[in-house]
Protein backbone atom coordinates (compact mmCIF):
# COMPACT_ATOMS: atom_id res chain seq x y z
CA UNK A 1 0.00 0.00 0.00
CA UNK A 2 1.65 3.49 -0.31
CA UNK A 3 1.13 6.38 1.51
CA UNK A 4 -0.48 9.72 0.98
CA UNK A 5 2.22 12.55 0.19
CA UNK A 6 0.39 14.74 3.14
CA UNK A 7 1.55 11.89 5.87
CA UNK A 8 5.37 12.91 5.15
CA UNK A 9 6.57 15.75 7.63
CA UNK A 10 5.52 19.38 6.27
CA UNK A 11 3.84 18.64 3.35
CA UNK A 12 0.04 18.84 3.55
CA UNK A 13 -2.68 18.44 1.04
CA UNK A 14 -2.31 20.98 -1.01
CA UNK A 15 1.62 19.86 -1.42
CA UNK A 16 0.45 16.55 -1.57
CA UNK A 17 -2.05 17.96 -4.62
CA UNK A 18 0.79 19.92 -6.59
CA UNK A 19 3.00 16.45 -6.51
CA UNK A 20 -0.02 14.70 -7.92
CA UNK A 21 0.00 17.14 -11.15
CA UNK A 22 3.45 16.43 -11.31
CA UNK A 23 2.79 12.73 -11.62
CA UNK A 24 4.65 11.64 -8.65
CA UNK A 25 1.24 9.45 -7.13
CA UNK A 26 2.84 8.61 -3.37
CA UNK A 27 5.21 9.66 -0.28
CA UNK A 28 7.39 6.12 -1.40
CA UNK A 29 7.96 7.83 -4.68
CA UNK A 30 8.73 11.33 -3.75
CA UNK A 31 11.16 9.91 -1.29
CA UNK A 32 12.38 7.44 -3.84
CA UNK A 33 12.88 10.69 -6.19
CA UNK A 34 14.23 12.67 -3.62
CA UNK A 35 13.60 16.77 -2.90
CA UNK A 36 15.61 18.06 -6.34
CA UNK A 37 14.25 15.64 -8.72
CA UNK A 38 10.59 15.75 -6.99
CA UNK A 39 10.68 20.05 -7.26
CA UNK A 40 11.88 19.61 -10.64
CA UNK A 41 8.88 18.12 -11.80
CA UNK A 42 7.05 20.03 -9.74
CA UNK A 43 8.58 23.03 -11.09
CA UNK A 44 7.92 21.23 -14.78
CA UNK A 45 4.75 20.98 -14.29
CA UNK A 46 4.10 24.70 -13.81
CA UNK A 47 3.25 24.73 -10.14
CA UNK A 48 4.85 27.97 -8.89
CA UNK A 49 8.37 27.98 -7.61
CA UNK A 50 8.39 29.09 -3.56
CA UNK A 51 11.94 28.91 -1.65
CA UNK A 52 9.84 27.93 1.85
CA UNK A 53 8.42 25.19 0.25
CA UNK A 54 11.63 24.10 -1.36
CA UNK A 55 13.12 23.61 1.88
CA UNK A 56 10.30 22.48 3.50
CA UNK A 57 10.12 19.06 1.46
CA UNK A 58 13.93 18.86 1.63
CA UNK A 59 13.29 19.15 5.89
CA UNK A 60 10.37 16.85 5.23
CA UNK A 61 12.20 13.89 3.25
CA UNK A 62 14.81 14.25 6.29
CA UNK A 63 12.22 13.83 8.80
CA UNK A 64 13.19 17.40 9.94
CA UNK A 65 10.49 20.20 10.68
CA UNK A 66 10.64 22.65 8.17
CA UNK A 67 11.54 25.74 10.65
CA UNK A 68 14.68 23.44 11.65
CA UNK A 69 16.12 25.03 8.17
CA UNK A 70 18.86 27.62 9.36
CA UNK A 71 22.40 29.50 8.67
CA UNK A 72 24.39 28.03 6.01
CA UNK A 73 22.60 25.49 5.48
CA UNK A 74 19.76 27.52 4.20
CA UNK A 75 21.87 29.26 2.38
CA UNK A 76 23.19 26.09 0.60
CA UNK A 77 19.19 25.14 -0.09
CA UNK A 78 18.74 28.66 -1.56
CA UNK A 79 21.78 27.99 -4.35
CA UNK A 80 20.18 24.63 -4.89
CA UNK A 81 16.73 26.04 -5.48
CA UNK A 82 17.88 28.75 -7.89
CA UNK A 83 20.15 26.58 -9.81
CA UNK A 84 16.65 24.26 -10.02
CA UNK A 85 14.52 27.54 -11.04
CA UNK A 86 17.06 28.18 -13.59
CA UNK A 87 17.73 24.95 -14.71
CA UNK A 88 13.38 25.04 -16.05
CA UNK A 89 14.74 28.34 -17.62
CA UNK A 90 17.04 26.98 -19.70
CA UNK A 91 14.64 23.94 -20.69
CA UNK A 92 12.59 26.27 -22.67
CA UNK A 93 11.93 25.75 -26.29
CA UNK A 94 10.81 27.40 -29.22
CA UNK A 95 8.96 31.08 -28.62
CA UNK A 96 9.86 30.80 -24.77
CA UNK A 97 13.46 30.09 -25.22
CA UNK A 98 13.69 33.55 -27.64
CA UNK A 99 11.99 35.30 -25.03
CA UNK A 100 14.02 33.84 -22.23
CA UNK A 101 17.14 35.63 -24.59
CA UNK A 102 16.27 38.60 -24.67
CA UNK A 103 15.14 38.35 -20.92
CA UNK A 104 11.60 39.58 -21.60
CA UNK A 105 9.61 36.30 -20.33
CA UNK A 106 9.48 36.64 -16.19
CA UNK A 107 11.66 34.17 -14.63
CA UNK A 108 9.59 31.30 -12.92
Amino acid sequence: MCADISTLPNLGPATAAGFHRAGIASAEELLALGADEAYRRWLAAGEAPHFIGYYALVMGLQGRPWNDCRGAEKEALKLRFEALKDGMTRNATGFEAVLDEIGIRPRA
